[in-house]
């Protein structure tokens, strides 16, 4: 149920707070505090009322969660190729029969993007892009392109490799997730989006 159409930062941390007890302390620690550092009440205005929404790639569906408790959205979708992070997902709406009914979750093998993604009306990719090899960016968003139905959304979000901050996610991705990003510069991502036939409406970077 809709508590809040239009959250502050402060009302997205506070639905964080004290989700998911059963996780994993790093899981936890990342639901809980990726709210400081990531937008999420700002990508929530990408969603129209009664809209159907997919998120590639996500996690332990902190913006899924969002999603079903601060827009009209009808039907909302996550993928993760994280197993552990989907079990965390579906733990969050499980006994929630507010929730079960519209928000559902899977495991992909982080290449193939899902047929059903045709369904959908608006696409959410939330720091996703950079933890795809550099070599299989362009490939990855091209399926997603040709797999959304015409007039589909996709909101791309990711990190600024020409910002001075793009040294802290490397650390944050080599400490939490083994590996170092590959970020793409805010013009050159713009560039590539509209070279794979998407037409860029709106754009816009902060720092």
């Amino acid at each position: 149920m809709t508590t809040v159409q239009n959250p502050s930062r402060a009302d997205v941390v506070a639905f964080f707070r004290n989700r998911a007890p059963n996780a994993r302390f790093v899981d936890r620690l990342k639901i809980r505090y990726r709210p400081y550092i990531c937008p999420f009440e700002r990508l929530l205005h990408f969603i129209d009322r009664n809209a159907a929404v997919f998120d590639i790639g996500c996690g332990s569906g902190q913006f899924c969660l969002l999603a079903s408790e601060f827009s009209d959205a009808r039907r909302i979708h996550g993928i993760e190729i994280d197993s552990r992070l989907v079990a965390n997902a579906r733990a969050e709406v499980e006994g929630d029969p507010s929730r079960m009914a519209r928000v559902t979750f899977s495991v992909y093998d982080g290449v193939n993007v899902p047929d059903m993604i045709h369904e959908f009306d608006v696409v959410f990719m939330i720091d996703v892009l950079h933890h795809i090899p550099a070599d299989a960016q362009w490939s990855f968003l091209k399926n997603v392109h040709d797999r959304m139905k015409p007039g589909a959304t996709l909101i791309l979000k990711d990190i600024d490799a020409s910002s001075p901050f793009v040294f802290f996610n490397k650390l944050h991705d080599m400490v939490f997730g083994g590996g170092c990003g590959h970020e793409r510069a805010f013009a050159t991502a713009q560039a590539f989006c509209a070279s794979l036939g998407f037409a860029v409406e709106d754009a816009s970077t902060q720092r």
